[in-house]
């Protein structure tokens, strides 16, 4: 059965002029440095945001559990893939620079798109922060600089201020980076998720269950710690005005780079499992370096990780840097961001990248300064938590679109389609909150408030520059 007549047309979408013109090959400025991104660069973007540096501790982290958490890992994998799936559509239908901020802004109105803006401008900058102090640990293997914390929190800036720089000089220097640093961190990646299938042991996998709960609870709280993982499923949504042909290559890249990243966790944590012993990786630092050595012997293994988790970092704060400045650059179009925001260079909204590099630094300085990792750790997981909040707000606008009978598809196949898979991916947002825990969800809350100081003060400047322009159409 095929609904009839014709579908409703879009409502006005914001920013009409974010991209630049179809078929223009070097962008909104027309300067060689600012070319879009093809599908191979796009899902590298995705690949290399969702895999950071984390993978090579999450073996260890999960360890404790027992392999029932390789089952939180399918089921996170299965929400990720939908969410992937959502951004997909929902880019199809207004491929244009923002993501989640603009498919809010269009369902919802200027407050939903500035909630959504501002939450994941959040979780970007912090994230960056927290890349960059997760980096040092890695560089200290290399070369000592931990040994007092002022070196450590210079080594910490440094790593932040390399991937601006190359955001500064513009787009195509971005995806050069990005590709290469993709590249580069899935030789040891696919090291151990290939090659450690041929060294697997069952023997060392330990027991299914032994987090002293029950399967439901024990996979839940595992998930708890894996949620952070999936986080940059939207990074080709975002920056879709930079991608070539957006309406397909964006949903192809984002399905296509989450699947990637959900092969290379699993197999990866999988061989981890299966070649260090349990009571072993219970307590490992260096999962990876230790299934190395396991599978080949020798003390090189620690030093080749560590290298590509460096390399890892660098490439996910690359793109993430970009990402932090790409959607208040959209919201700020629209009025609801500085107008500063607006800024760009060679591709780049290099206010955004600025403001975004210097907040993070600030963030990073503190950490270092105040001795204390428990407050970090916690501005860590409101990530989760402020990450989630455009995720719903886009799975919403698809729900809205679709039932509304704005999608623009006759097929009630695909419309059914359509609604259960952004159904699996609002309830894996919803997941991915309550994970966050109280103390994370409490400090997000926080945030998102503070934001709603910021968009009133936005909303009366805006509504003051209307006034003269009424009063000269009335006159």
């Amino acid at each position: 059965m095929h609904v009839t007549g014709t579908a409703p047309p879009p409502a006005p979408a914001p920013s009409e002029s974010l991209a630049a013109p179809v078929g223009d090959p070097q962008g909104p400025n027309g300067s060689r440095h600012a070319r879009r991104f093809g599908l191979p660069v796009a899902t590298a973007l995705v690949m290399g945001n969702i895999i950071g540096g984390g993978i090579f501790l999450l073996p260890a982290s999960i360890a404790p559990y027992g392999t029932v958490s390789l089952v939180a890992f399918g089921v996170l994998t299965v929400g990720a893939i939908a969410l992937a799936l959502t951004f997909g559509r929902l880019a199809a239908r207004d491929p244009r620079t923002g993501g989640p901020y603009v498919y809010a802004r269009g369902a919802f109105g200027d407050f939903a798109g500035f909630l959504a803006a501002w939450s994941y401008w959040i979780t970007t900058w912090v994230s960056n922060a927290a890349l960059a102090v997760a980096a040092v640990g890695y560089l200290d293997v290399l070369i000592p600089v931990s040994g007092h914390r002022w070196t450590a929190c210079l080594a910490a800036l440094v790593i932040q201020w390399l991937p601006a720089l190359a955001n500064f000089a513009g787009t195509r220097y971005v995806g050069a980076v990005q590709l290469v640093s993709t590249v580069l961190k899935f030789v040891p990646l696919l090291l151990v998720a290939i090659g450690g299938l041929f060294f697997f042991d069952p023997s060392r996998l330990g027991p299914f269950n032994s987090s002293g709960h029950g399967a439901i609870g024990a996979v839940s709280a595992s998930a708890a710690l894996l949620l952070f993982s999936y986080l940059g499923v939207e990074s080709a949504a975002v920056s879709a005005g930079e991608v070539r042909n957006a309406r397909r290559n964006v949903g192809r890249a984002t399905v296509i780079g989450t699947a990637g990243a959900a092969l290379v966790y699993l197999l990866g944590t999988l061989s981890v499992f299966g070649t260090v012993p349990h009571h072993r990786l219970v307590d490992s630092t260096a999962p990876f370096s230790d299934a190395v050595n396991a599978m080949f012997g020798g003390s090189w293994g620690g030093w080749a990780v560590a290298l590509a988790a460096l390399v890892s970092m660098i490439g996910c704060l690359n793109g993430w840097t970009l990402l932090s400045a790409q959607t208040p650059y959209a919201a700020a179009r629209d009025g609801l961001f500085p107008a500063a925001f607006t800024r760009r260079r060679r591709g780049v909204p290099t206010v955004g990248v600025a403001v975004t590099v210097v907040l993070a630094s600030l963030l990073t300085a503190y950490n270092y300064l105040s001795g204390s990792g428990r407050v970090f750790e916690v501005l860590v997981l409101v990530t989760t938590f402020t990450a989630t909040v455009p995720y719903l707000l886009a799975t919403a606008a698809q729900l809205f679109h679709l039932v509304s009978g704005r999608a623009g598809s006759v097929d009630r196949g695909r419309l059914v389609r359509d609604a259960v898979v952004a159904s699996a991916a609002a309830a894996f947002s919803i997941w991915l909150m309550a994970g966050a825990g109280y103390a994370a969800v409490y400090q997000g809350a926080l945030f998102l408030f503070a934001g709603v100081l910021v968009y009133a003060v936005m909303a009366a400047r805006r509504e003051r520059a209307a006034e003269p322009a009424a009063e000269r159409r009335s006159a």
